[in-house]
């Protein structure tokens, strides 16, 4: 039997993007996708990628991840649902950016209630029900920036991503016991993101992509997404607390 046909996913952040890659590619092998984000619109967009191929059942939910009414909603419209939750992945965020004289508190509020607060939440939410399923996976995404040696311009996005990676540690090592495992990864890809801050930087981009060893983003499906499934499936059952660089080998976490 497929090992994801009956495991249900959510998704936050998946209606573009890292967060669609991801969705598509938990589709691809069948699992069922609660695809969640502000823009419902873009979600029916992602649904209907899924649909088409005929692979996997996708349902869409609007969720702004700074609410905790609505992040609450969220979970119990995907047991309503589905009946059950097995696989998280906390997508969605808003990002500070900018030097520390440009950011301003309320960017970098922003980036603390929709990154580590709402990465908090849902992985407070979700653990019963991972717990009641004998186990489950939660990937949390960061930034290779937390290991920049230059950190000007990205000091609050690296400050808010550093925060999300503590508490996947702890995560993982509080729920261990429970066969439940957490981790994160820490993706370069073809987001609107990383294309906007190319156009926007283009002298950058350029020393950005001589540093990447493999010579190109990777692609949000197939590079990022296929990858997230391999890191949730039961071959990578001992796997927990780590912080996985899919960045074509530019980040040094050693």
């Amino acid at each position: 039997m497929n090992q994801f046909e009956k495991r249900v996913v959510i998704v936050t952040g998946a209606g573009q993007g890292i967060g669609q890659g991801i969705a598509l590619a938990f589709a691809a092998v069948g699992c069922g996708v609660i695809l969640a984000g502000r823009t419902f619109g873009k979600l029916e967009a992602t649904k209907a990628m899924i649909d088409a191929r005929g692979s996997g059942h996708a349902h869409c939910i609007a969720c702004d991840v700074k609410s905790a009414d609505s992040i609450a909603a969220l979970i119990a419209e995907t047991i309503e649902h589905f009946g059950q939750i097995d696989i998280l992945i906390n997508n969605a965020q808003e990002v500070p950016m900018g030097t520390l004289e440009q950011v301003s508190d309320e960017q970098f509020v922003a980036g603390f209630e929709s990154g580590p607060l709402a990465t908090l939440r849902l992985m407070k939410l979700v653990k019963p029900h991972l717990a009641e399923q004998g186990g489950g996976v939660i990937v949390n995404l960061v930034s290779s920036a937390m290991k920049r040696w230059d950190m000007t311009g990205y000091g609050a996005y690296a400050a808010v991503k550093q925060a999300i990676q503590s508490l996947t540690r702890a995560a993982a090592a509080e729920w261990g016991s429970e066969n439940i495992r957490v981790l994160n990864i820490a993706p370069h890809a073809e987001s609107p993101g990383l294309k906007g801050w190319v156009e926007k930087n283009p002298k950058e981009a350029e020393e950005f992509f001589r540093t990447i060893p493999l010579g190109r983003i990777g692609t949000l499906e197939g590079d990022i997404g296929e990858a997230v499934v391999a890191l949730c499936s039961p071959a990578m059952r001992y796997l927990t607390g780590a912080t996985i660089p899919l960045d074509g080998g530019q980040a040094n976490f050693d």
